[in-house]
């Protein structure tokens, strides 16, 4: 995985189509050895979370290329690469699993990242009802160690429906029920990745459990 970091490292300093297209086949290379990552990773996760079917890895990694449409920020490229394993793929709503491969900045965790209102509204309902339980794995030492906190990003006042004195409105003001732990450069390369990538996932999967069952309307 070294040569994907720098790769990506040299993609930062010089994005642009000529650069990319001169390196095209560092960039092949790269994709090549983060789509094998996701390809393990699919079936290690497939060992402990039966909501996880057979996937393609490619259904699973995020293209490189940036939508430049919409922003003032017209550099044509990520300087990452990552992976989301999940029931439908990438483009998934549902509860899942995620690596991110960034000099400096790599990541692993998880769990639903923006879902639309019908799902959202569905997890802060099952939330409300079934507290305890979802308090009670955030807070488990073993996921706590790899986990420490949600993602902070919370309406600041009480959702619609729910009242601004609920006994849980610390948890139910999410708009994402995310967990992620940061991945040194050192360990992304010294050849234990995917054994960490899984040990973490296991402890997401207490999570992923909860919120899968909190959306079985949409699956």
């Amino acid at each position: 995985m070294e040569k994907v970091l720098q790769f990506l490292r040299e993609l930062s300093k010089n994005n642009t189509r000529e650069w990319f297209d001169a390196n095209r086949d560092r960039y092949k290379e790269s994709r090549e050895k983060v789509l094998f990552v996701t390809d393990v990773l699919v079936n290690e996760i497939r060992k402990f979370d039966p909501e996880v079917p057979v996937l393609d890895a490619k259904d699973c990694m995020f293209r490189i290329f940036r939508d430049v449409r919409f922003s003032n920020d017209k550099r044509p490229y990520k300087t990452n690469f990552g992976s989301f394993i999940s029931k439908e793929g990438r483009k998934s709503q549902l509860p899942g699993y995620y690596f991110h491969v960034e000099p400096g900045e790599s990541f692993v965790g998880g769990g639903v990242y923006m879902p639309d209102a019908g799902p959202l509204k569905a997890i802060r309902q099952y939330i409300s009802r079934f507290p305890e339980e979802f308090i009670e794995i955030i807070n488990q030492s073993e996921f706590k160690s790899v986990f420490p906190e949600m993602y902070d990003h919370q309406l600041k006042t009480a959702p619609k429906g729910f009242p601004k004195d609920h006994e849980f409105i610390h948890l139910l003001r999410y708009k994402s029920f995310v967990f992620s732990a940061p991945v040194s450069d050192h360990e992304i390369t010294n050849g234990n990745f995917i054994e960490m990538a899984v040990d973490s996932f296991k402890q997401l999967y207490k999570v992923n459990a909860y919120l899968y069952d909190a959306l079985r309307e949409f699956l």
